[in-house]
């Protein structure tokens, strides 16, 4: 399953192509705009806009709004209709702990060999973090990660735990653009490459426990940042590396 999907693709017309294709176009189109923040916490999802711009009737729209809504991405208010929903760190502290358990596993639970154009996508995310850094936006950083998470996914092939981290990542993701004022942009960039790099060494080398753990531990510094940040005392925020 794909991570994420350009607009220019999305928005093509989907005549001729399976149910299941146009589904997943729309989903990845939809779920993409509301973790880059193209739809704000709080914006109205219109299922007659989004089928139109689609092309599409409004039952396929309708199915993702449905998932959407069961990962958290947006609610149905009753007599308003679909809402973005808007992300806070203190609802997400049992998540982020999830997160860094499931990270462990990926170097555990059937991981997959990594080919040298594997290791190339990453060597390109590198090359591509250091050129942003040199004008860094939130967005950049954002797509940059997406792109990242999907190359750790591929990891391993157990399917449960890819879609299970898939689906939680994107729940805790925005939260890094929402806080990204208070962390310091060139911060979590730099943070982000140190990431990447050591991933990127650790899968040369074929060293997949190694790779679970480094990236456990950028998933645990990147929320002890943003409880940081965010003033949240231990009484509100429990400590998920308890």
């Amino acid at each position: 399953m794909q991570t994420e999907a350009s607009d220019s693709t999305a928005t093509e017309s989907l005549q001729g192509v399976s149910a299941k294709e146009r589904f997943e176009r729309i989903y990845f189109a939809i779920r993409d705009r509301i973790c880059l923040l193209e739809y704000t916490p709080g914006s109205r999802l219109s299922e007659e806009e989004l089928a139109k711009e689609f092309c599409t009737s409004r039952t396929p729209v309708r199915r993702v709004l449905a998932r959407l809504e069961s990962e958290g991405l947006v609610e149905s208010v009753h007599g308003v209709g679909t809402i973005v929903t808007d992300p806070d760190i203190n609802e997400l502290v049992q998540i982020y702990h999830l997160r860094m358990e499931l990270a462990v596993l990926v170097g555990k639970l059937s991981p997959l060999p990594r080919s040298a154009q594997d290791l190339d996508r990453i060597t390109k995310l590198i090359t591509r973090c250091d050129t942003e850094m040199q004008n860094p936006t939130q967005r950049a950083f954002l797509e940059l990660n997406m792109a990242f998470f999907a190359e750790i996914r591929a990891f391993t092939g157990n399917l449960p735990l890819r879609e299970i981290s898939e689906r939680l990542y994107y729940q805790v993701v925005r939260v890094v653009l929402k806080m990204m004022p208070r962390l310091g942009l060139a911060e979590e960039f730099a943070a982000f490459r140190s990431e990447m790099q050591a991933v990127r060494a650790a899968a040369e080398i074929g060293d997949w426990e190694a790779i679970g753990h480094i990236r456990r531990a950028h998933i645990s510094m990147s929320f002890h940042r943003m409880i940081a940040y965010a003033d949240l005392s231990d009484s509100n925020a429990p400590n998920p590396s308890q």
